[in-house]
This record gives structure tokens, sequence and C-alpha cells, in this order.
């Protein structure tokens, strides 16, 4: 934490931060208190001045209040319309990522859609070309529920915006698994092979597959939560995250913060 007594950065970053957030009623005393005593606000405005390249917060404390701190200093990057979450599983059979994980409650067709985006661009940096499936309780249209829908619409947004990007729903599960499973129900399905992306109709879906497969699958290596959307490296972990994972986590914030300065191939 800054010293307010010996670190001469402390009055810059309370005036900043008092700078920022006055209009939503942080005084200078509630920012000068806030710099003390908050360690995820003092980490998140070390990295909006430049002193640090990356930022890991979350292991104490709820994700939201972590991400709205990220949100009021750190805010979305210049093509980004939301935050997300994803979340990576290394399992015995399939590497998996997951998402939106914590983040967004009920996401719309459009957010759905710019999850998917996002989190397929992350995938890249970790040089794996992202195939994505957009699952449901619903099999290519076999049932007509406003969920299910919205992952269909979601898909033709995907399409008209990455015509490259291999991606293909609403599915199920195990179709997004199987090619065999998609050639007998939807032969003519863009996706290839097997999955590796699952983007989910919403935070209780994606949360409960990730931690299911996170406890049966015990020797699985997890990576994660991976915020995506924020304007430099910054990723909110859990109270459950392992010494392993912020291992792992941390030389993700290495590689996203040379990825921005162009010093990293994605």
């Amino acid at each position: 934490m800054v010293n307010p007594e010996s670190d001469p950065r402390y009055k810059e970053l309370w005036s900043d931060y008092h700078a920022t957030m006055g209009r939503q009623g942080v005084t200078p005393g509630i920012a000068k208190q806030a710099l003390r005593s908050d360690a995820t606000l003092i980490g998140a405005m070390l990295l909006k001045r430049g002193y640090v390249d990356a930022m890991l917060c979350g292991v104490v404390g709820r994700h939201a209040q972590h991400l709205k701190h990220v949100a009021d200093v750190i805010g979305l990057e210049a093509d980004a319309h939301c935050f997300a979450a994803m979340n990576m599983l290394l399992l015995a059979k399939h590497t998996l990522f997951l998402c939106d994980t914590y983040v967004n409650e009920d996401p719309s067709a459009e957010q759905i859609a710019e999850i998917a985006l996002m989190a397929a661009k992350e995938v890249r940096r970790f040089g794996v070309e992202p195939k994505v499936a957009l699952l449901s309780h619903s099999n290519f249209g076999s049932v007509r529920s406003a969920s299910a829908l919205k992952m269909a619409a979601a898909r033709a947004i995907i399409e008209a915006r990455a015509p490259g990007l291999e991606v293909d729903g609403e599915m199920h599960g195990d179709a997004a698994l199987s090619q065999e499973i998609r050639e007998k129900l939807y032969p003519d399905s863009r996706l290839t092979g097997e999955a590796n992306l699952l983007i989910m109709p919403n935070v209780d879906a994606a949360n409960i597959a990730f931690n299911l497969l996170k406890e049966t699958n015990g020797d699985g290596v997890t990576v994660g939560p991976i915020l995506l959307g924020a304007a430099k490296p910054v990723h909110i972990l859990t109270p459950t995250a392992t010494v392993r994972r912020l291992v792992n986590m941390t030389a993700l914030g290495v590689v996203d913060a040379n990825y921005l300065r162009g010093t990293a191939v994605a």
C-alpha cells in the first residue's frame, strides 16, 4: 500500500481519484481515506498513472466491488462496451475457455456477441485458434425460448462482424464437444472438431459449469478469471484462488502488458 507519510505519489493519486470521481460524491477527504486503505483502488490508480504495468486483485472481497474500482478508474478499452470474465480449464481431454463466469447476469444478444469476440481475441493470445460454441438448452432451433433465440441472434451478429471465426449455435454442450453429434443434428454447422470457447447464455450457467468442471476434474489446471474489456491489464481473481493460479495469472498479466506495448506475439 501507499504510505501517505513517505510516498510522494500519495497526493498525486488521491487528487487524481478526486478529480475522476468528484461528480459521484467523492470529496477530497473521502479520496484521501480511500487511497490509504483500499488496496484495489490504490493498485488501479497506480496502473492508471503508469507506475505499474498490470494488476491482480480479488483474493479478498466481492468480485463486483473490485470491478467497480476497475470500471471507475481504468475503464473500458476503446472498442469495448462491457466487461466480462473468462475462465480457462486444462482438463485431461479438453482445454476449455468459458464465458461469462462472473460479470453479466443476463447479457443481451449484442453483449453475448461482444463477449464472444473479446474472448476469441484473448484465446488467440494463448496460441490457440478459437472454436466458439454458443451454448443453450436448445439444439439448432429445437426450442424457441427467449434464451435460445438470444443465442441464435448472437451467432448472426458474430458472423457479420467476424466472418472468418469458427462459431455456431445455439447448441447443447455435448454437441459443442462432438463433431459426430453435430453432423447428425446439423450437418451444415460451421464449427469443425471440438469447440474450445464455450459462451453461456447467462452468468449462472457459466459459473456453475466452470465450478463443477473444476471440482470434478481435480487434476486439471485452471486459469482466471480473466477480465475482458478493460483498458489496461487487470484481472480480478477470487478468494478460492490457489498459489498456482496466482502464479499463472501473474504470467498472464505480464503477457497482456507486453502485448499492449507491442513487444509480444499475440
